[in-house]
């Protein structure tokens, strides 16, 4: 579309991408940049910590060398039960929004090819891991009518009005899911040694909304305010490849090394378009483009301690190398860069897992935590209290650290075996939200021209996200 016949209240280049595209640069690290892909009942109950004890298709995600441990081959299907709570709270007010749902996360599987019994190269093996995640969303923040705007309009009569516009609500929606779709090859040197490679599919379907209501004071009528460029569709898909060894030091300890690349994502996005037309009327037009980016380069270091066939225990620390770079085609992805040039930090991931064997049960448990992915950002902000707006500095805005809490029950049937896991994830960060350009259509408006609202100043909430993830698996050995 031509964005020149629309024109709306602007915004300075400073704050652009500090304050105006707060759903953009979550997405960025929250779901495309995202190091908590979902798994089979095992990886999950030992909170991801596979690296180098391997022996699971889903250690593909944290090293492809992992399925070089197998030494029998075997197919795994698992079922996901979701709980999402997202809660955000303005000046003492909190707003709950609950999501719950249930999928297929996970299969997975590794071939074994043994090899002639005189070769150092004992096993060559094959796998291929598929997962699935859920990524929705709702953040929805109270209403508090100390926040308010000054709105100047024309009556029916065509005289020149004035009104307050009283600050309603505001929600950020996401709705959408991701996959990531691996194949690894692995080799067993010698019992000794083990390698592997992968190649990794993603693909991410999102539909985002950012908006918010305001009240007239004078009427008591309400309208719906949307974000520039909001609601947005996106349709993409990447590509990542990895590379990875585990060592065998002694019969007790294994360490291991893994690399992988960025994962190179094409996007292809459609968006609404707010203007005036050539009456004065707030519009709605449609817009699309396609956006490339790389997300962050990882290298994964493990150490297991096996004490015997009944206990063994892992140790992962991942640690992003880059930062998320889009491939600047204009103003809005040179912005982008910008801002992730000075404000992300590289992530940092460290996991911890167990797991215990008693006859045919199987004990599990795990934890992780991932460092926060931005450093400080200051934002000119409004007080909820006041309505008075000063600069605060935030650590962690947009985003923050995330813990996962993991535990896990297993039994064998000889060949058969079912797993069950329960994985809890929390994070709590400030939501920025009501800087940049907004519009009210005059289909959904106050106002029968529509309205439009552009300011540098935020409304900052205090969020918190809880994810409760039930996961069951039902796997063969062959």
């Amino acid at each position: 579309m031509n964005k020149k016949l629309f024109s709306i209240l602007g915004l300075s280049v400073g704050v652009l991408f500090y304050a105006q595209d707060v759903s953009v640069i979550r997405n960025t690290v929250d779901v495309y940049s995202d190091t908590q892909p979902n798994g089979s009942a095992k990886y999950m109950g030992m909170a991801g910590a596979m690296g180098a004890m391997g022996g699971d298709a889903s250690s593909i995600n944290a090293n492809p060398a992992g399925i070089a441990v197998n030494i029998v081959g075997e197919f795994s299907g698992t079922l996901n039960a979701l709980g999402n709570k997202n809660t955000s709270t303005l000046a003492n007010k909190s707003y709950d929004e609950v999501y719950k749902k249930a999928n297929l996360g996970h299969l997975g599987g590794v071939v074994v090819m043994q090899t002639s019994n005189n070769s150092k190269w004992k096993f060559i093996n094959l796998g291929f891991n598929y997962s699935t995640k859920d990524i929705d969303s709702y953040i929805r923040t109270p209403e508090n009518h100390v926040i308010n705007a000054i709105a100047t309009y024309t009556d029916e009569k065509g005289n020149k009005q004035t009104d307050v516009l009283l600050y309603d609500g505001h929600a950020y929606n996401r709705m959408g899911h991701t996959s990531k779709l691996s194949f690894a090859f692995g080799g067993n040197y010698d019992h000794k040694w083990y390698v592997g490679g992968g190649v990794h599919f993603h693909s991410a379907n999102i539909e985002q909304g950012d908006f918010f209501r305001m009240q007239s004071q004078t009427a008591g009528t309400k309208g719906l305010y949307q974000k520039q460029e909001t609601p947005f569709q996106e349709s993409s898909d990447g590509m990542a490849i990895s590379a990875g060894i585990i060592g065998k030091i002694d019969k007790n300890f294994r360490v291991g090394l893994a690399l992988e690349s960025p994962t190179w994502w094409n996007i292809e996005r459609s968006y609404n378009y707010y203007g005036l037309d050539s009456n004065g009327i707030v519009g709605t037009a449609l817009g699309n483009e396609n956006r490339r980016l790389s997300t962050p380069m990882k290298a994964t270091l493990s150490g297991a301690y096996v004490a015997n066939k009944n206990f063994a225990v892992n140790l992962d620390y991942t640690l992003g190398l880059t930062k998320p770079q889009y491939n600047v085609q204009g103003d809005a992805e040179e912005q982008l860069n910008k801002f992730f040039d000075k404000v992300y930090s590289n992530t940092s991931e460290l996991r911890l897992g167990a797991e215990y064997r008693l006859d045919n049960w199987r004990l599990r448990g795990g934890y992780a935590y991932q460092s926060n992915p931005f450093s400080n950002a200051s934002l000119s902000v409004i007080d909820a209290t006041n309505g008075f707006s000063s600069d605060r500095t935030f650590n962690n805005l947009y985003l923050s650290s995330r813990q996962t809490l993991g535990l896990g029950l297993g039994y064998n049937f000889k060949s058969f075996y079912v797993d069950a896991a329960y994985q809890n994830t929390s994070t709590s960060f400030s939501n920025p939200f009501f800087a940049g350009a907004y519009a009210s259509p005059s289909d959904n408006s106050v106002f029968n021209e529509g309205d439009a609202i552009a300011t540098d100043d935020s409304v900052v909430s205090d969020a918190k996200t809880v994810r409760n993830n039930f996961v069951f698996t039902v796997g063969w050995r062959f």
